[in-house]
């Protein structure tokens, strides 16, 4: 059964960094996919990242392109999302999932989720 547990969320100010961190454990099929949504209060959830856990180019939607930066490391079981430049609007839960199938940016396609990390941007 796939396990993952997000970190590094917190409270920064516009134009700062954040380094979030989603930590895999079972997972054992090489074709999946890893991704980062968030959700604002009262929005519904977004894909924000994507890239595929044996390599390939990554995916990024339009709002975060040039600022947002995903890896992962099979070593090391893990999937970061390093965020630059960050603005107000960026504030939300940021939430860690998996699909075991080719890419998608839904949400309802991803399989197993982790349970978020908040990230507030004050400007």
């Amino acid at each position: 059964q796939v396990q993952l547990v997000e970190s590094g969320g917190g409270l920064v100010q516009a134009g700062g960094s954040l380094r979030l961190s989603c930590a895999a454990s079972g997972l054992t099929f090489s074709g999946a996919y890893m991704a980062w949504f968030r959700q604002a209060p009262g929005k519904e959830r977004e894909f924000v990242a994507a890239v595929s856990w044996i390599g390939g180019t990554p995916y990024y939607a339009d709002s975060v392109k040039g600022r947002f930066t995903i890896s992962r490391d099979n070593a090391k079981n893990t999937v970061t999302l390093q965020m630059n430049s960050l603005k107000p609007e960026d504030t939300a839960v940021y939430y860690c999932a998996v699909r075991r199938a080719q890419y998608s940016s839904s949400a309802a396609r991803y399989d197993t989720w982790g349970l978020g990390t908040q990230v507030t941007v004050s400007s």
